[in-house]
């Protein structure tokens, strides 16, 4: 089958079970499977996809059938402009979480010195990370109670080339440092 019939297919079992933004994720499902953008899908969609990534669509469109989180199903996340893996053991980093990470950004900004952050309860280490990142002579922290997130956090960590330290800590149990400034958006 052609990428133009894939998509045409997926679109109408999203249509029949409801599904908002029916185009956009099908598309997202299609580009994650092929490992293409967008833009390659209109330019090559008569092109034949094998059988083995057809089956593999279908089967991630019945995922978003029984309302799977799409970002659940192909993995990632994209946050401040930065892409973080996530699975079931973290909360999807949401948009209006960037808000948070701008203000902590804007305020690290103004001051001239070193400065250290704790993400408490960083879940993916969207937070965290994305502080590090984004600003320079900051010393970052994240705990999380669970060791399946901090794998996670960990990953997203290492992909980003982010230093950013972790600890497993229900809150403020393992936490023995001081610090400018907390975050937490659990």
């Amino acid at each position: 089958m052609c990428i133009r019939d894939l998509l045409i297919l997926g679109m109408e079992k999203l249509i029949e079970y409801n599904i908002d933004e029916y185009t956009l994720k099908a598309k997202m499902l299609l580009c994650d499977i092929l490992k293409v953008k967008k833009e390659y899908l209109i330019i090559n969609d008569m092109e034949e996809v094998d059988s083995f990534k057809e089956q593999e669509f279908f089967r991630k469109i019945d995922l978003l059938c029984i309302e799977e989180p799409i970002q659940y199903i192909i993995g990632k996340q994209e946050f401040m402009g930065l892409e973080f893996n996530v699975n079931k053991s973290v909360l999807i980093p949401q948009p209006d979480t960037e808000i948070l990470v701008e203000k902590v950004i804007e305020i690290i900004k103004k001051e001239n010195k070193e400065i250290s952050v704790l993400d408490l309860c960083t879940g993916s280490g969207a937070i965290g990370i994305s502080i590090k990142k984004l600003t320079e002579n900051t010393n970052v922290v994240a705990s999380d109670i669970s060791l399946r997130a901090l794998s996670v956090a960990r990953k997203n960590a290492e992909k980003l080339d982010a230093d950013v330290n972790f600890i497993e800590s229900d809150l403020f149990e393992n936490i023995d440092s001081k610090f400018d400034i907390i975050v937490s958006n659990p």
